[in-house]
């Protein structure tokens, strides 16, 4: 099976790469390269920073209708990340502009009204995940803990496509699902042998 994640300029794909190898992936590239991405049976979308940056990164190097071939046309499957997920959504407060639009969703800013409440929410955190197959993953800790450093956060318009929960003060949408389109607002490959569990079921996955 062969790994890529998207080259774009954002992120921390190197660590992605190295918990994939833990996880049994022989072959794991990085790549912006259109015939990389089309042999790819799986792709990765990573991300760290800001939405507008992470689209007109998307837009310059082309990747935009590439991804929409592969992703809406072709049905590869496909793994946000962090601002990876984000971008897959069809709005973003950081920037107020649009994304991908893969997912009818919406990335807004965490508001609290307690200034004691630290934004971003950083560190280890609950997760409980509802859709199959991840529900029934056996993560030998119930609820799994995974690392999280986020300011925004995904809201799914259609419940449905919520794939997991955590809660910062409130409960909100940790990861979506939705036919071959996987997003997580954690690091997976920060969450050691939860994140391990899960990108070894990413890679299994039959959408």
């Amino acid at each position: 099976m062969k790994i890529v994640i998207i080259d774009y300029g954002l992120g921390n794909p190197m660590s992605i790469k190295n918990m994939l190898k833990k996880c049994g992936a022989m072959d794991v590239e990085l790549s912006h390269q259109t015939d990389k991405l089309f042999q790819a049976d799986r792709l990765i979308l990573p991300g760290v920073g800001h939405f507008k940056k992470g689209m007109d990164n998307l837009s310059q190097l082309g990747l935009i209708s590439i991804l929409n071939e592969l992703v809406i046309d072709r049905e590869k499957p496909i793994l946000g990340i962090c601002l990876g997920m984000q971008l897959m959504t069809s709005f973003s407060e950081e920037g107020h502009i649009l994304g991908l639009n893969w997912i009818e969703a919406q990335t807004n800013k965490f508001k609290f009204g307690n200034p004691d409440i630290k934004i971003p929410h950083m560190g280890w955190n609950d997760t409980e995940f509802v859709k199959q197959p991840f529900n029934d993953l056996d993560f030998e800790e119930n609820p799994p803990r995974f690392y999280y450093t986020h300011s925004y956060f995904v809201e799914c318009k259609d419940e449905t496509d919520v794939l997991c929960y955590a809660n910062y003060e409130k409960k909100f949408h940790a990861g979506f699902l939705k036919n071959n389109i996987m997003g997580l607002q954690f690091h997976p490959e920060k969450s050691h042998v939860f994140g391990q569990k899960l990108l070894s079921e990413f890679l299994n996955w039959k959408p």
